[in-house]
């Protein structure tokens, strides 16, 4: 029976802001009993491109490798992949206006934190 509380943000491209129109590229799980925190992330470039012809690509690279080695807590993350697990996650999730975003943190049970991102992944981004 699961047991584990869990948050999740999946983490979204929004090339105009204005018009809301947003893909999934991404999931944050963090479950703090198993001190897990992680995304999985994946850019599509066909479908960014459908949807933003004109956004530089390269830059949304960086700037989603960035997202995962803060979430990571790798030393060349910056200042922010140095803060704990709960930190990270808050600052991954918060509010922001800009082309990457997150949704909304929602909560769940879990027994794996790890099977759990998978799944979460494979139903709202791939």
């Amino acid at each position: 029976m699961p047991d584990l509380l869990f948050e999740y943000a999946v983490i979204r491209v929004v090339p105009r802001v204005e018009r809301e129109e947003f893909i999934n590229v991404g999931v944050i799980v963090y479950c703090p009993k198993q001190k897990f925190l992680k995304a999985m992330l994946h850019l599509d470039a066909a479908r960014v491109t459908a949807l933003a012809p004109a956004l530089d690509f390269d830059c949304l690279k960086d700037n989603i490798a960035s997202l995962e080695r803060i979430t990571n807590g790798d030393p060349n993350g910056g200042p922010i992949a140095r803060l704990d697990q709960p930190s990270r996650f808050r600052w991954l999730t918060a509010t922001r206006s800009t082309v990457v975003q997150s949704s909304k943190v929602h909560p769940g049970l879990c027994t794996n934190a790890e099977a759990t991102l998978v799944k979460l992944f494979e139903q709202l981004v791939v």
